[in-house]
């Protein structure tokens, strides 16, 4: 596909310096390890999931705020790169969102994110923008930004809205059920049911999708990390494959997972479709150090989902 084609996507969303140290394992609560790394990368989940999507050809604008400190030339390096649209980034007093990230040799990893500029994307700053996200084929959202931010975009969307409410963050229950899909992992699903008011009655993924469903959710997919991901609507539950992988780094992979889905989804694709597609480009991500450094481009050979 080309950038001349297809449905807009607006993201809408959290940019951030990536802080990242690795080491031989996680430490424990007041302990002190060796590691390596500290090197300082583009991060953020709103653009990453914008990058994601970008640089496999689709039509992308990024609205978002990057501070007036250094580390906003890092935060932007890959969003430049990938030919998304940039015109409705602000740049604000103050620091830029920052994520401390540890990665160990399995490849796990812990994340904590200072959001910085992301706390000025509220809804008087997306009001800003409007027209965007109305005339926007596809909203994508995540947590990383104010409630009444995210809120104002969801209600200003008059096409597909997808959520990734990653991290899980209170938000008003009707804009989230606007989610097709509701992007979770098996954690943020429960999550979600808890802030619901209907705790999750057990913790198999099938089941946390189905739950979800029955909460008013058009559709749902759970990535599953190594055992792929569900699509779940009304009445129907799709196991979708991912393909065996020795991972790096899974810093980011969701995220690659999240944009390839929007970018099919703009194509015309179905969900099944879309999902399995987006599996192969997470896979591909957790095979690379980073986050927007590890993600592929409409060139790349993605690995196979059959052996």
């Amino acid at each position: 596909m080309s950038n001349s084609t297809g449905t807009d996507i607006v993201v809408v969303g959290s940019i951030n310096a990536d802080l990242t140290a690795k080491v031989q394992r996680h430490p424990e609560p007041g302990e002190t390890l060796l590691g390596s790394g500290g090197t300082v990368s583009a991060g953020g989940k709103g653009a990453n999931q914008a990058v994601a999507a970008a640089q496999l050809g689709a039509k992308v604008t990024m609205i978002g705020a990057v501070g007036t400190d250094q580390m906003a030339g890092e935060a932007l390096t890959h969003l430049r790169q990938s030919g998304a649209d940039m015109s409705a980034i602000a740049t604000v007093d103050g620091p830029t969102g920052l994520a401390i990230i540890t990665v160990s040799d399995d490849g796990e990893n812990t994340i904590i994110v200072i959001p910085g500029a992301n706390a000025s994307v509220t809804a008087e700053f997306v009001d800003k923008h409007s027209q965007l996200i109305e005339n926007a084929g596809i909203v994508l959202l995540q947590g990383e930004i104010p409630a009444d931010g995210f809120e104002r975009a969801v209600d200003l969307s008059q096409g597909r809205v997808v959520i990734n409410l990653a991290p899980v963050v209170p938000v008003g229950h009707d804009q989230l059920r606007r989610a097709d899909p509701l992007l979770v992992n098996e954690h943020e699903g429960a999550l979600v049911l808890d802030m619901l008011g209907t705790p999750a009655t057990t913790s198999d993924p099938q089941s946390l999708v189905t739950e979800l469903l029955e909460q008013g959710f058009t559709s749902v997919v759970m990535t599953l990390g190594a055992e792929g991901a569900l699509v779940g609507t009304p009445g129907q539950l799709t196991a979708i494959p991912t393909p065996k992988i020795q991972a790096v780094d899974t810093t980011g992979s969701g995220d690659a997972f999240a944009g390839a889905l929007v970018a099919k989804l703009s194509e015309g694709a179905g969900l099944i479709e879309a999902a399995t597609f987006a599996a192969r480009v997470g896979a591909y991500a957790a095979t690379r150090p980073g986050a927007q450094a590890s993600y592929p481009t409409l060139t790349t050979d993605l690995p196979s989902t059959t052996h």
